[in-house]
């Protein structure tokens, strides 16, 4: 329920206020003078305070300026604080010169008494609307500050910092190389937090996951009638390109793009103009362009499969995202944010890892990169819901298993063909376990076999349900 603060000098009026506010599901809180009404706003949560101008202790003006951040009465305020609430003015002797100061201040607006119970209740309901969507962009930019965080203290990850830094305040086109859930997307976000135009929009659009036969209207938009619909669909559509205009646009996977879409995007960075499909004018657009890859585009461009002078447009800046195996000091200090991140999310954000665990974490190979450590600790938390400290023993199976596999991932010679036999089996085994969540039965019907042969088979294989 939304929060009232009621401040006026006159007991008939916070009265009748506030009985009228309660049949409207407002939780309502009174104050009589000045001095009440701060130590009011500084104990407890407001989305909304009615501020009566002329109070017996002080001026509701210096009350407004205090509670939107101790703002000079003869000054304009600043930006609010995340938590500030709306102030409507209200005076029985308004004035314009009074009203124009409470506007500088910060008022959302200024009513004259007699109160008007419609217009009231109206400007209270518009006041609430705007604090709840300031207080959704105080929490969107909160989240992209941690989301565009590149975490780790390797040696790698110490000079990515760095680039990142001194290449971010150019307009320079960024193309990110990098595996799969190494954190591609995440170099793209720290850049344009980083940049001069940090306070403008990010666009993303992933190459890989639009059809052949869309990818051009997501890039480019559609005018009405040019639609996918055809002339039955009369909407129209902003492409990434245009949504852009002034921030930075980022193409992931852009290695996936076809011959046919790669020479109009090549046009459009050229031109820094496009034509929407349909239309008949271009539009002109000012967006930085970084682009992320898994593959190798040069290997691409020998295939035929990418274009050589596209490519030189985007590879003004490289960068390169390195593996999660080769920086496994990092491991420790990844497996704690996300601890911490879904811990939070859950409702436990005292859980712990134990060293032993981490030991664990460090000696697996992660294929899947940062994403797929992320998910590991997040399946943890969720498989072991009462536990205040993560061991080893809750780590999923493919994880502990750390035998058969070199440091660097690769498989290590085997002296017969039955021992290559039997590790194979067992890692196959306990890839199903892991699957089934340790749950046999599933994991024997995953196999195609028995459940006592699958028991028989995992006692021959030393592979038991608590790995």
């Amino acid at each position: 329920m939304n929060h009232i603060l009621i401040v006026d000098d006159e007991a008939d009026i916070r009265t009748s206020l506030e009985a009228i506010l309660r049949e409207e599901d407002y939780v309502i809180t009174t104050a009589g003078t000045a001095k009440e009404a701060l130590e009011l706003v500084r104990d407890a949560d407001y989305q909304a305070v009615l501020l009566d101008i002329w109070l017996p202790d002080g001026d509701g003006l210096d009350v407004l300026a205090q509670i939107r951040g101790d703002a000079k009465p003869g000054g304009r305020a600043e930006a609010p604080r995340a938590g500030t609430p709306e102030v409507i003015m209200i005076s029985g002797h308004g004035t314009i010169e009074a009203a124009v100061r409470a506007t500088k201040l910060g008022a959302y607006d200024f009513l004259e008494k007699p109160l008007s119970l419609e217009r009231t209740l109206l400007v209270l309901r518009n006041a609430i609307k705007a604090y709840q969507l300031r207080e959704d962009n105080h929490e969107f930019a909160r989240q992209l500050a941690v989301k565009s965080a590149v975490t780790g203290q390797s040696v790698p990850m110490k000079a990515l910092r760095q680039q990142i830094k001194l290449m971010a305040p150019t307009n320079g086109r960024v193309l990110i190389f990098g595996e799969s859930g190494a954190g591609k997307e995440l170099v793209a976000r720290a850049m344009h937090a980083e940049s001069l135009r940090r306070d403008r929009v990010f666009v993303e659009l992933n190459c890989a996951a639009i059809p052949e036969d869309f990818i051009e209207t997501e890039l480019f938009g559609y005018r009405h009638g040019a639609g996918p619909g055809g002339p039955n669909q009369p909407m129209e559509k902003r492409g990434t390109f245009e949504r852009a205009d002034g921030g930075t646009l980022f193409l992931d996977e852009v290695g996936d793009m076809s011959l046919k879409t790669q020479a109009k995007v090549l046009r459009a960075l050229d031109e820094q103009r496009f034509y929407p499909v349909g239309a008949s004018t271009p539009v002109h657009v000012d967006a930085r362009v970084i682009a992320a890859t898994n593959k190798d585009l040069e290997e691409e461009i020998a295939r035929g499969n990418f274009r050589e002078d596209l490519f030189y447009r985007l590879n003004v800046i490289p960068f390169f995202v390195p593996p999660l195996r080769d920086r496994k000091e990092d491991i420790p200090i990844l497996a704690r944010e996300f601890l911490q991140e879904f811990g939070q999310q859950y409702g436990r954000p005292r859980v712990e890892i134990s060293d032993a665990a981490l030991v664990q974490l460090k000696q697996y190979h992660w294929p899947g990169n940062v994403r797929e450590l992320r998910n590991v600790i997040e399946r943890v938390l969720i498989l072991n819901p009462k536990a205040q400290r993560i061991e080893a023993k809750n780590l999923p199976m493919l994880v502990q298993r750390t035998e058969g596999r070199s440091s660097n991932g690769s498989r290590e010679e085997f002296s017969t063909l039955l021992q290559a036999r039997e590790a194979y089996e067992r890692d196959y085994i306990l890839k199903e376990l892991d699957r089934s969540h340790g749950n046999v039965t599933r994991a024997a019907e995953a196999l195609g076999l028995e459940r006592s042969h699958l028991y028989r088979k995992m006692k021959a294989l030393g592979v038991s349900i608590g790995e």
